[in-house]
């Protein structure tokens, strides 16, 4: 199995910044896709960011230019740095990775409990 523990959320103002962290553990084999995704009530949850294993990086439109995913691989860490934050970019934020554990060398979509971003006025 595979943990994700998530932290940097809290309350900004507009205009302001914060850094969201998501540490993965467990048995882990190999990580594929690490990710972000956000999600406010009575809303689908909707994709942030994504990063692959390679460095390949795809973002929400709402999001480009103010947003930056980054990864350690060695740290099996995932980071999301959020500039420039809106109020519309209030939310709950789930980190999301696909990992292949040891036994069985299974591939699968493991999620994190969810970090919430207030951005005020």
């Amino acid at each position: 199995q595979v943990q994700l523990v998530e932290s940097g959320g809290g309350l900004v103002q507009a205009g302001g910044s914060l850094r969201l962290s998501c540490a993965a553990s467990g048995s882990i084999f190999s990580i594929n896709r690490m990710g972000w995704y956000r999600q406010t009530p009575g809303k689908q949850r909707e994709l942030v960011a994504i990063i692959t294993s390679s460095g390949t990086t795809n973002y929400a439109d709402s999001v480009k230019g103010r947003f930056t995913i980054s990864r350690d691989n060695a740290e099996n860490t995932v980071y999301l740095q959020m500039n420039s934050l809106k109020p519309e970019d209030t939310a709950v934020y789930y980190c999301n990775v696909y990992a292949v554990v040891v036994v069985p060398q299974r591939g699968m979509d493991y999620w994190g409990k969810g970090t919430l971003v207030t951005v005020s006025l």
